[in-house]
């Protein structure tokens, strides 16, 4: 199903031609950039015929084999230009200075022509009253985009921007308003820090999740950091987007680069962001997608490409949408370390769940947050179990886990207040309309975003025991995340027997914890197999037709599920494996999230959807198209750049 080496096929699929430049042998090709071309609806092609034509290259990127990347030098650039926003910066200092430009030896008159220059160094006429939300693509970008060692030098020692907009939780709390400047007063705290706004002067505890110091990479819309080739794409084909959007990302083989990744109409292309110290100055440090336009840093260089194609397939347009945002880590600084709160403090709306241990309500904590309440049904369970299941949430801290905030338990019933999730159960929402409107390739992304929470409790020695649909919840942008760990317990010997009494689904719990009521990780990656099933069904119930007693016995003698209606074969050939009768052939979640990353970035063209192909949905009420395959003529090229196609 997936090629277990992965790091060779993402390297493989950049192709670079031979240099034509014998005398800059650790370089790239002095004309060609290295990109990476990658049709929504195209087979896995490479091709690469060692040819091109130099008197049809972008004059940006034209061939000079007598020029070393060495010799390609930054003039000074006298710019006087100080926009108002900058001022509102506490103690900014601005000095006429000398901004870095990229020219070619013999070429000088390229520095004052605005093609040349990156984004940055184009006036803007920007408003004294400009609201703070947009220092992020003005006053922050003007510092962060200049080479530190000849640029305009603003103080921004200690100075952070808000990455995204928050609401005060707590009367301590500081209101933050998306591109906003503090200066921190205190960050002794690991999540929660002490802030002060710039503009505003006012101070309050911030969460450092939503900050990024105001020169960092990660203070740029457009930086996504440890992204997925396939979630860029998918981020990218998200509504909002359209032709030029872009992101930054590192690179899945080469994690000391970067990737651009490009959405141009239909197709994300992706170029790699390669990185060269000068061979007779260790010390300075080029970025490049081509080698003749090489840049100080990766601001100046995403600056550049937004005003100018340069032999990109198209110039580059907004940053992507970011689907998502971070939660903050907790509800707010007091309760860190705080767990227990008062029920006056919270309000019970609407209910949207029962589990086990009782109801499940959206709720409002402190008439700021929306949190989701998790009760527990009086005398249903010992109080000692339901203050362990909390005591087991708080230390579990990943993307795809819901969780924990506090818990109410001085009076019955007890409360879990958890982070809430505004799309409901899994199980519902794949046997909604929305649900049934994915296709396949969105379908495992979401399995592999599921396997990736449960290798992380693996990886803490923890089991779930009740992992199925209707215990992983499902936010905006098809966001996952793993519920109700009522029944997880800390792994110390390697299993957990079941105590007298104890209930569990039975077409869920595999034959070993069925029979004996012993669990252990591999009785959860059973259960992976039989969710696995309710997804790419579109939440039909397993072993349909089959009661619990027949199910139990029929799978004690050895029976499996069928392959489910419209289930990719390699898939399917991974829920068997879950299925293992004996347990230590079950693979592990980490190879499980793995497998099915490798299957969406190896596979994906079997389940994107076009408008021709038609077959029968996976529950046979319904309607999919499979992709039309499209089969590029070996040897092409875009704009003239030699481009790989992959899936």
């Amino acid at each position: 199903m997936g090629n277990s080496n992965s790091s060779n096929n993402d390297q493989n699929s950049w192709i670079t031609a031979p240099p034509n430049d014998a005398s800059a042998p650790m370089f790239e090709p002095s004309f060609r950039s290295v990109v990476e071309r990658r049709p929504i609806f195209s087979p896995k092609i490479s091709f690469n015929n060692g040819q091109s034509s130099n008197s049809m290259l972008p004059a940006a990127i034209a061939p000079d084999s007598s020029q070393s990347f060495d010799q390609i030098r930054y003039q000074p650039y006298n710019t006087n230009y100080v926009p108002d926003a900058v001022q509102q910066i506490k103690g900014a200092k601005w000095t006429n200075d000398f901004v870095g430009v990229p020219v070619t030896s013999g070429d000088k008159s390229s520095v004052g022509n605005s093609s040349c220059l990156p984004s940055t160094h184009q006036s803007t006429n920007f408003s004294p009253t400009q609201q703070p939300a947009n220092f992020l693509n003005n006053s922050v970008a003007q510092i962060r985009n200049n080479p530190s060692h000849n640029s305009p030098q603003i103080s921004t020692e200690g100075q952070f921007v808000a990455l995204h907009d928050y609401v005060k939780r707590v009367d301590d709390d500081l209101n933050m308003t998306k591109g906003q400047i503090f200066n921190i007063l205190d960050n002794s705290h690991s999540d929660w820090w002490y802030a002060e706004c710039v503009s505003t002067g006012n101070r309050g505890y911030v969460p450092k999740n939503h900050l990024a110091a105001v020169t960092s990479l990660e203070s740029n819309e457009w930086y996504f950091g440890e992204l997925k080739r396939i979630e860029a794409e998918h981020y990218l084909q998200l509504p909002g987007n359209d032709h030029g959007s872009f992101l930054v990302r590192i690179s899945e083989s080469q994690s000391s680069e970067y990737s651009l990744s490009v959405r141009e109409e239909n197709t994300v292309k992706h170029y790699r962001i390669r990185s060269r110290y000068s061979r007779t100055d260790p010390t300075l440090k080029r970025f490049y997608i081509s080698r003749q336009l090489p840049f100080v840093n990766i601001q100046q260089l995403v600056n550049h490409y937004l005003e100018n194609q340069s032999g990109l397939c198209c110039r580059l347009g907004k940053p992507c949408i970011r689907p998502t945002h971070p939660e903050p880590v907790g509800l707010s600084h007091k309760l860190i370390d705080k767990w227990e709160i008062p029920k006056s403090s919270i309000i019970l709306k609407e209910k949207i769940g029962q589990g086990q241990f009782g109801e499940v309500f959206k709720a409002v904590w402190n008439k700021t947050t929306i949190v989701a309440v998790k009760t527990l049904k009086p005398s249903s369970c010992d109080a000692a179990d339901f203050l362990r299941e909390a005591q087991t949430m708080k230390r579990l801290h990943h993307p795809n886990l819901i969780q924990l905030y506090a818990v109410c338990t001085q009076t019955e019933p007890f409360y879990i207040v958890t982070e809430y999730m505004s799309k409901g159960s899994l199980l519902n929402y794949l046997q909604s309309p929305e649900g049934h409107a994915l296709d396949m390739q969105c379908l495992i992304m979401m399995a592999a975003k599921i396997a990736s929470g449960m290798a992380y409790l693996e990886s803490r020695r923890h089991i779930h025991r009740d992992l199925a649909a209707r215990n992983v919840l499902v936010g905006e942008q098809h966001a996952v995340k793993i519920a109700d760990f009522g029944l997880a317990r800390m792994i110390h010997n390697r299993e957990y027997v079941a105590h007298a009494g104890a209930r569990f689904p039975i077409k869920w719990t595999s034959p070993e914890a069925a029979n004996y009521s012993r669990f252990t990780i591999k009785s959860d990656v059973w259960s992976f197999g039989i969710l696995l099933t309710e997804i790419v069904t579109y939440g039909r119930s397993p072993y349909p037709g089959m009661h619990n007693a027949e199910v139990l016995r029929q799978v004690d003698a050895g029976y499996r599920m069928s392959k489910p209606p419209g289930c990719p074969p390699e898939l399917y050939d991974l829920m068997l494996e879950c299925w293992a009768a004996d347990e230590n052939k079950r693979p592990s979640f980490a190879t499980i999230h793995f497998r099915l990353e490798q299957f969406c970035e190896d596979e994906q063209p079997a389940y994107r959807n076009a408008n021709t192909n038609i077959h029968s949905h996976p529950n046979g009420n319904s309607i999919v198209a499979l992709q039309n395959k499209q089969n590029p003529s070996s040897g092409a090229y875009h704009n003239h750049i030699e481009i790989s196609v992959s899936p």
